[in-house]
């Protein structure tokens, strides 16, 4: 009888250290943060958790919406520190667009594979590597057993997943409402530029939604696209009816 409440002290022991150093990795890998108060307040711990997968997807079944998500996700890499994979089957980036959303291409490693299955095994080699900003995936679908296995690899070296959803036809796009193990899952629309005082384009501005956090609630913002340094602006309603931009002194 003593052996065996001295073996379950001992156990006890053993996964309150556990316990203690996985929670200090969790504190160590820290977060990314947006930099704009009204979108970090809504994610646990002020901004995108390193060591997680995140995932992201265009609003519509369109090019357009499709493009604007990789942009979200390559300034989202942008602003980490280090090389980025970015993990394809269809080699049809547009290298200027990601410079102008601050992710300049000589930081990138394309890896380009003819199956989907290859990209997101390419991705978890990628995460168990260790040492990059950021992996990026372009998929079609995720099933909750791979997302398992990225989400475990992310978590083991710290290094940040985005898993961009592009789509081909309008009937992919229905498995973006299936579970995953993501910690967040956004959405981005284009909606109509911010309006110049001449004639001409202003600054593209997009509908993001934040549909799915771990430990916390859903939400939508209206911002502006990603600037040469992968930050984005917020929009409110001033008192006369015109979109403003917001961004914190601190976005980085």
């Amino acid at each position: 009888m003593k052996s065996a409440v001295a073996l379950n002290a001992v156990l006890d022991g053993l996964r309150e250290q556990i316990a203690h150093l996985e929670s200090a990795g969790q504190r160590k890998r820290g977060v990314l943060p947006f930099g704009v108060a009204q979108i970090d307040e809504r994610l646990p711990g002020g901004g995108l958790a390193y060591g997680a997968l995140h995932e992201c997807a265009g609003g519509g079944a369109g090019t357009v919406d499709g493009a604007a998500a990789a942009l979200f996700v390559a300034g989202i890499a942008a602003r980490t520190k280090g090389k980025v994979v970015w993990c394809l089957t269809r080699p049809d980036l547009f290298f200027p667009a990601l410079a102008q959303a601050g992710l300049h291409p000589n930081r990138v490693v394309f890896v380009e594979s003819d199956k989907e299955e290859d990209v997101l095994a390419n991705m978890e080699e990628g995460l168990s590597y260790g040492g990059l900003g950021a992996v990026i995936g372009e998929i079609v679908r995720l099933p909750m057993a791979a997302s398992r296995r990225l989400q475990l690899a992310a978590e083991k070296s710290g290094t940040m997943a985005l898993a961009v959803r592009r789509w081909r036809r309008q009937t992919e796009a229905s498995d973006f409402g299936q579970p995953t193990a993501s910690t967040t899952r956004w959405r981005v629309s284009v909606i109509p530029s911010v309006e110049l005082p001449v004639p001409g384009v202003g600054r593209a501005k997009w509908l993001l939604e934040l549909m799915r956090v771990k430990a916390g609630e859903c939400a939508e913002f209206e911002v502006g696209a990603c600037d040469a340094e992968g930050r984005i602006d917020i929009f409110s309603r001033s008192a006369d009816g015109q979109d403003q931009a917001g961004r914190s002194r601190h976005s980085r």
